[in-house]
């Protein structure tokens, strides 16, 4: 007579290794006969069944909870290390959200396994399926493959104003994959990753200062002295811009700049360039000064703007006006 153990088992393989259905009626059958003809012993091996599977249920709860419990230390210890590093909000996010992922398909595959479950046909099945949603989204792989090299790399972070495919604005999220960024005129662009990352990008905000650089065209017959030395005195005299004898020192740490970006290849100046005026070319018309400053990166356009209507209002009444294409008509 066929023992509940060895119908248990017969059923297993059924599903296993694709044994006809008829192998399970029969040994369903033989377990029937065998509760009619001994009930006692029946009821005694499935109680030790329930028994056996109850521990191994009891086992498994106890592994999840246990690794449930590790997963919420692991993602504080990742918050306090993020939050002592000052680590940029998104890629801390995105790092802790695939530690968390990764965690708990490992737990949810230990408990299983716990149960009995064989785990080997889930792991090819998986692998298969894997495969299969790859070719699916091989798009969706290339973006996540390249939010991973932004992050490795970081061309940019949450705040930076950057240009990249053809669009221009403030990075304000950098998720799995894509990138979103605010234009000026309040639109929200998604940028994938994929692309993202192997093409150019232009990030206005990597450096903590920026040369700010105007083209300032005048009449010819001025003395061009006395012009370099006023548009020289008009750009002096505003305070957002940086001088010679600039103190980098207290400069960086007023910028809240860290010893690890100073550290960086070509990120540390020693000294800002003084403001500069030089005579750039001799147009047909008028010639050309060109005029370069060095600012904050968050003065940048403040400065340019400001300066350049100085340069407007201020320059003709001293004597420097300003070419433009015109006829004479002599009578």
């Amino acid at each position: 007579m066929l023992l509940l153990q060895d119908i248990t088992t017969l059923a297993a393989d059924a599903q296993t290794k694709m044994l006809p259905p008829d192998s399970v009626r029969a040994g369903a059958r033989q377990m029937i006969e065998y509760a009619k003809s001994d009930p006692q012993g029946f009821w005694s091996v499935v109680g030790d069944t329930v028994l056996h599977f109850g521990i191994k249920v009891l086992i498994a709860f106890v592994i999840y909870l246990i690794g449930i419990w590790l997963i919420r230390i692991v993602k504080k210890g990742l918050k306090r290390v993020f939050d002592r590093k000052q680590t940029e909000p998104t890629i801390a996010s995105f790092i802790t959200s695939f530690v968390s992922i990764s965690m708990t398909i490992l737990l949810i595959v230990v408990t299983v396994s716990t149960l009995g479950v064989n785990t080997t046909s889930l792991a090819a099945l998986l692998a298969a399926g894997g495969m299969a949603v790859g070719m699916a989204l091989s798009g969706t792989l290339q973006n996540f493959a390249g939010g991973l090299m932004i992050l490795a790399f970081k061309p940019f972070k949450a705040g930076d104003f950057i240009e990249a495919q053809g669009h221009m604005g403030k990075v304000i999220e950098v998720n799995i994959t894509a990138t979103k960024i605010l234009t000026t005129d309040n639109r929200v662009v998604i940028l994938p990753n994929g692309a993202l990352s192997n093409g150019t990008i232009n990030n206005y905000s990597g450096r903590p200062m920026r040369r700010v650089e105007w083209n300032v065209s005048v009449s010819y017959g001025v003395d061009s002295a006395a012009c370099k030395q006023t548009i020289l005195d008009i750009v002096n005299s505003d305070e957002r811009v940086l001088k010679a004898d600039t103190n980098m020192k207290a400069l960086y740490k007023q910028l809240n700049i860290s010893a690890y970006q100073l550290n960086t290849v070509n990120y540390r100046m020693e000294a800002i360039p003084a403001p500069f005026v030089g005579l750039k070319s001799l147009n047909s018309n008028d010639i050309t000064f060109v005029v370069r400053a060095w600012v904050k990166a968050d003065d940048y356009w403040d400065v340019f703007f400001d300066l350049q209507e100085r340069f407007y209002t201020e320059l003709p009444p001293q004597g420097f006006t300003f070419a433009y294409p015109h006829i004479e008509i002599v009578h």
